[in-house]
């Protein structure tokens, strides 16, 4: 991810994670905990896992999880914070150091693929989306969700972010030739710790067995 000013690349975040403490709160994205509640624990992929807080929630409900992340530093946090919060769930973590802008997952192999808030320039963004989608396995879930950008011209982030962000038909038309079938594909709105209202694309899609 990036600006002009401060490229988000991972320099960035590995100088990020090597901070003391955590940068994350460690609990799991509210719409993952929302729409893969009722899904049947499989092999999940959590993309841009960060600290962890989504594979542990995932491994927590018996998936197995692969978490992918740029970073080394943000691994080996997610890596020490699962063991310590339950390590019977941190054995069924893999944790991966891959560049999301260039790394191809293996194709229909996933039960679940979350991608929550990333957010890379294009092309780069609809390549890794649309890979997103080629990764689920049939009758799984594909989950993306990010800063709508729509959010920007509402003040949700500066304005230096806006060619970061996405809509919904930016998704949709990224994963449109793996012929997903959509179940969900919107705009949330929710309040930010600080009181601020925020835009969130929400895109759900199952490959059909």
């Amino acid at each position: 991810m990036g600006h002009p000013e401060q490229p988000f690349d991972r320099g960035y975040w590995e100088d990020r994670y090597a901070e003391p403490g955590f940068t994350w709160s460690g609990d799991p994205n509210p719409v993952l905990v929302t729409e893969a509640t009722p899904l049947r624990p499989g092999l999940a992929l959590d993309v841009g896992s960060g600290e962890g807080g989504d594979a542990l929630w995932l491994a927590n409900r018996g998936w197995r999880v692969t978490g992918v992340d740029i970073a080394t530093n943000a691994l080996a946090k997610a890596a020490a914070r699962a063991m310590a919060a339950d390590p019977e769930a941190a054995a069924r973590i893999e944790w991966k150091q891959r560049d999301l802008g260039s790394w191809v997952p293996d194709e229909g192999v996933y039960d679940l693929v979350s991608s929550q808030f990333m957010h890379l320039p294009e092309p780069a963004r609809s390549t890794l989306f649309r890979a997103l989608a080629a990764a689920v396995a049939p009758g799984g879930t594909l989950l993306i969700v990010g800063h709508d950008v729509s959010g920007a011209e509402a003040g949700d982030h500066g304005t230096h972010l806006h060619e970061l962000m996405f809509g919904v038909d930016d998704v949709l038309a990224a994963i449109e030739e793996e012929r997903l079938r959509v179940e969900v594909a919107e705009t949330r709105s929710r309040q930010s710790a600080g009181g601020t209202t925020m835009h969130d694309v929400v895109v759900r899609a199952i490959r059909p067995r």
